[in-house]
Parts: structure tokens; sequence; C-alpha cells
């Protein structure tokens, strides 16, 4: 059984998909989840850090294009994407949760994406 701990994308409301201007990304995460899943990875130990890069690309594109990057945790890693500057239609935006711990004298990264696919409909 696969331990969701996150990130889950929460902006600018868990239902909505359609974009215009400026947005602000946002993502939260379990913690109570996440120290399950460090811990069946036998990685316990001290969260050091929790960093948030945001993606976002044209349906059916492959390049990534990064828009910013949070570690602002209390504020759920927001990071301001203006879409005034896309054409209109389907895009696909990108959340790499990074989880820096500390065990001991070693520290490991694991990190989770999560993407959903959005519409961008400026005004013409």
């Amino acid at each position: 059984m696969a331990i969701n701990w996150g990130p889950h994308f929460i902006v600018p409301s868990e239902v909505a998909k359609a974009f215009s201007g400026i947005v602000v990304l946002r993502e939260n995460f379990d913690e109570t989840l996440l120290r399950k899943e460090l811990e069946t990875l036998g990685l316990s130990g001290a969260i050091l850090k929790v960093t948030n890069p945001w993606y976002c690309r044209r349906k059916n594109t492959d390049t990534w294009i990064k828009v910013g990057e949070s570690e602002d945790r209390e504020e759920n890693f927001p990071v301001r994407w203006d879409t005034s500057t896309l054409e209109n239609g389907l895009y696909e935006v990108l959340g790499l949760m990074h989880v820096l711990v500390k065990k001991g004298k070693e520290e490991k990264t694991i990190a989770r994406q999560n993407i959903v696919e959005v519409t961008v409909q400026n005004a013409t």
C-alpha cells in the first residue's frame, strides 16, 4: 500500500482548473504520512528542509519551464505564476516537493511530484 503524503495541489482552490492572469500556486503535504514513509524507507530523522519548485508546460509537449520555487511551508509553498503571456489552452503544472532529512550524520533527500492539468483562459 502506497503512503500518499503528497504533495497535494491546492490552488487557487482544489476545484479551480481554469487560470487567467496571475495565479498563486500552492501545495501542501501530510507530515504524519510523510514520517510513516520515511520510516519505511529507513530514513526516520529530523526534517531539515522542504522545498517545492514549480514547473509548467503546454499539454502534449516534453519540456518543463520553471515557474519558481518556495520553501515557505507555512504558506503552502506559494509561487506566483503569470499566465497572461501564455497562449490559451491546456497546460500541465508540476510541483516537485523535495524533503531533506538528517539521520545521524547522514543527509538524504526524497522527492515526490504532483502533476495537474489546467486550462489557461486569458481574455482576448
